[in-house]
């Protein structure tokens, strides 16, 4: 294990995640006012599908001005105080070179960042397809790293996937079949732009959650693909995931990215928010800053991000999405 001021546990993540000051988790006095009572805070940037590509606008979509969004976001996160910041996947639309426009952006970001595998972050040439999670600076496609009480998990959702992995190759087989027999069944998340998490790292999910319970911790999940409400845009195994997290008693959140529109939804004490897509729109921006602690999540946000209290085993919540968004 490896072990710093920031423990990054089982699967490696940055290297600049470890030895980082930790002062944007604080002890606080607690609500109720009881003598000697303190709960810990948190504060962490989420954003998602900045999408940046050089190319000409497409629709809703204005790849080209994703950079100065992702520029004027990282000056504004720069000046909170952050234990991390996460992109939740699709850093670019298309083509390696865009990785080398947008990565010096993000990395002036002051604090800890952190990368989630989107599908069009595979959108490369196929030689290339392998390189992406360490041209990230990923040292794999799913990690965990913890705060104390609070444990981070990151999914790859192109585990099993058709744009992830190389034709002829044995999980490109897989992930053929797969979609095939979802399409056989009428599933609305048949889409050859999502994936699955596949059987070994479902097995890892599921011992990082008993493991974070067996700590105490509470958990949050990150993954590019949505997995609830059911909906177009989810992860192929979107039910066994849910299973999964449920079966856990120690998810309090699964946030995501993929579906641009945005959406929230609750189901037996975990919140599903899937964050707006920062590349929608000419020149309203779309991102976050939460801040956690031991009774809620509370979602700062800015731009087309709407604010929002998520209280740690709220009662389920029906849909709610952005009728005004936009969608793939």
């Amino acid at each position: 294990m490896a072990e710093g001021i920031w423990c990054v546990i089982r699967r490696g993540c940055m290297a600049l995640a470890l030895g980082v000051s930790i002062a944007s988790w604080a002890p606080v006095c607690a609500g109720s006012g009881e003598p000697g009572e303190e709960k810990t805070r948190l504060a962490f940037g989420l954003l998602s599908d900045v999408q940046y590509c050089d190319c000409e606008t497409a629709g809703s979509r204005h790849y080209r001005a994703s950079k100065d969004k992702l520029a004027a976001c990282v000056d504004d996160l720069n000046r909170q105080d952050l234990a991390f910041t996460i992109h939740l996947g699709d850093f670019i639309q298309e083509d390696i070179a865009s990785f080398e426009t947008l990565l010096p952006v993000y990395q002036r970001l002051s604090m800890p960042r952190f990368h989630v595998l989107g599908n069009h972050d595979f959108d490369v040439d196929a030689d290339q397809k392998r390189s992406i999670p360490a041209r990230l600076g990923m040292a794999d496609r799913h990690y965990e790293f913890r705060h104390p009480g609070t444990r981070f998990i990151v999914l790859d959702g192109g585990d099993v996937s058709l744009y992830a992995r190389p034709q002829g190759s044995l999980e490109h087989a897989r992930a053929e079949a797969m979609l095939e027999k979802l399409k056989t069944a009428g599933a609305p998340n048949a889409e050859v732009w999502n994936g699955a998490v596949g059987t070994a790292q479902l097995g890892w999910l599921a011992r990082a959650l008993a493991d974070a319970k067996e700590a105490g911790e509470r958990a949050i999940v990150f993954c590019h693909f949505p997995v609830y409400p059911p909906g177009a845009h989810n992860l192929w195994n979107d039910t066994e995931v849910v299973e999964t997290l449920e079966r856990s008693e120690s998810v309090v959140a699964y946030i995501s990215g993929h579906k641009h529109a945005g959406e929230y939804a609750a189901k037996n004490g975990i919140h599903y928010l899937t964050v707006k897509g920062m590349v929608e729109t000419e020149d309203t921006t779309a991102y976050a800053v939460v801040h956690a602690d031991d009774a809620r999540l509370e979602v700062d946000g800015r731009g087309r991000q709407p604010d929002q209290v998520l209280v740690h085993g709220a009662p389920d919540a029906p849909l709610e999405v952005d009728v005004n968004g936009v969608d793939e």
